[in-house]
């Protein structure tokens, strides 16, 4: 007995191809979302509604933010990464969402590499080291040699076990040898709170949380984590022009769900990349400590990539368990 026979036209296949490539031509035809996974407040919800605003105007199509906070940003990312590859949903990640915390998490629903289509680094967000002005130090070498003195004095506070701002203490102890002891809050608000009452020495922050009190001189600014300097503060020095090497990042970008389209990829980052240089929306950033970056999805890809691995090597050499 003969099978039957599946005869497809090739004029079937071409009218799909070309109603697929008018469609993506024509995009966007219905809203877009934008995915915070996060609470309302947070950094990544002010990028999220500014840059939102700016593409909807742009493209001629709503952009609706949809915060999805919770699991340390987890409960959106996953919500992204299960979501139709068409360009019609979007996510304002962290590299704590796509690097660290898959590291940091016992049964990860989803993969922060192969999961996602990475669109731009939108903003870096410095991350710098800030004391109480009672230490005695001005500099991260000054702040070296006071720990040396008075080891058991100087435990530092983050936002958070397994956040950049812990993993750049951790990076600390294994480029000094000094035992800082790490003290983990639930956001990096109760930390500095804590700092400036006395409670604690000091804390590696956003800059977006920090960048007023340190203006107003209630506390003192000892280096940033990034290799360079920040252009708002540039008397602030890096830790790398004291510690060659020391290199630990902190930054929001965009990305959209695997296996995007090439020219649905290509259109999102040109919008994307168009608003955040528009000259009143870098200003607004850079006035909360943002700085733009705005650059191509192969570098940010690539970045991504690298710091996923870096992370997970100092995770791993921290001793820090997933929870």
């Amino acid at each position: 007995m003969k099978r039957p026979v599946l005869k497809v036209s090739i004029g079937w296949i071409f009218a799909i191809f070309c109603t697929l490539s008018l469609a993506q031509q024509d995009f966007p035809m219905k809203p877009l979302r934008m995915v915070v996974p996060y609470p309302p407040g947070a950094s990544t919800d002010s990028l999220g509604r500014i840059v939102s605003q700016k593409i909807s105007a742009n493209m001629g199509q709503p952009v609706v933010v949809d915060n999805k906070g919770g699991a340390s940003g987890n409960i959106g990312s996953d919500y992204v990464a299960k979501s139709p590859a068409d360009g019609y949903t979007l996510m304002v990640g962290t590299d704590a969402t796509h690097t660290a915390n898959m590291y940091l998490t016992a049964a990860p629903t989803f993969h922060p590499i192969k999961d996602f289509t990475a669109l731009t680094q939108a903003v870096a967000n410095p991350i710098v080291l800030v004391v109480h002005p009672g230490i005695p130090a001005k500099n991260l070498s000054e702040l070296i040699a006071f720990g040396k003195q008075r080891p058991d004095q100087l435990s530092y506070g983050s936002s958070g076990t397994g956040s950049p701002h812990h993993l750049a203490g951790e990076l600390l102890k294994q480029f000094t040898g000094m035992p800082f002891v790490h003290v983990a809050y639930k956001g990096g608000a109760p930390a500095v709170s804590d700092l400036m009452g006395g409670q604690i020495p000091m804390v590696f922050a956003s800059l977006i949380t920090v960048l007023p009190h340190i203006k107003s001189g209630k506390l003192k600014a000892i280096g940033f984590t990034q290799t360079t300097r920040y252009p708002g503060l540039p008397q602030v020095p890096t830790f790398s022009e004291t510690l060659p090497g020391f290199e630990m990042n902190s930054w929001l970008g965009f990305f959209a769900p695997a296996k995007l389209p090439p020219a649905v990829t290509k259109r999102l980052h040109a919008e994307l990349v168009k608003a955040l240089r528009d000259p009143d929306i870098t200003a607004k950033l850079d006035t909360m400590g943002l700085g733009v970056v705005a650059n191509t999805s192969e570098e940010f890809s690539e970045q991504v990539r690298k710091e996923f691995e870096q992370r997970g090597k100092l995770i791993q050499q921290a001793g820090i368990k997933p929870e």
